[in-house]
């Protein structure tokens, strides 16, 4: 995936933030809860009776908002140049580490940095070194799929 440069704006990057930043902030105020969205996918995939109604529609938010928001706005064209099979097995780490670190980027960088919390930092502070060494690995041994 690449950014197009010719028509990248903060503008739209900074409005997205601030709307995440938002519904994350609504939600833990009107429902006492966080948006960790590895959180709420999994109570959707294991429902909790009376439990399920507003995770079901956090994540059609979330799969919807996209398709609305290109329907009105002009959106480049992403161009995916990465094979399946690779897309499917980096989901299937991401999964994996979702588990393991007790969370996702959503849950501990935007709800549990916001409150301070050492763990999420922690977390966070992971998640971007693995991101660096990543991105260094592919670079120099020429791995992009």
């Amino acid at each position: 995936m690449t950014i197009d440069w010719g028509n990248f704006t903060p503008w739209s990057a900074a409005i997205g933030g601030i709307l995440i930043g938002l519904a994350a902030a609504i939600l833990l105020i009107l429902n006492g809860r966080i948006a960790g969205i590895s959180g709420i996918l999994a109570g959707v995939l294991k429902p909790v009776k009376g439990d399920t109604a507003w995770k079901l529609a956090f994540i059609v938010g979330i799969l919807v908002a996209p398709l609305l928001f290109t329907a009105f706005v002009y959106a480049p064209e992403v161009t995916i140049t990465t094979s399946t099979p690779l897309l499917i097995a980096a989901g299937l780490l991401v999964g994996f580490g979702t588990r393991l670190g007790g969370g996702c980027t959503s849950g501990h960088g935007i709800c549990g940095m916001a409150r301070f919390s050492r763990r999420s930092i922690i977390a966070v502070v992971i998640f971007m070194l693995v991101a660096f060494i990543t991105v260094a690995v592919i670079n120099h041994f020429g791995l992009r799929g």
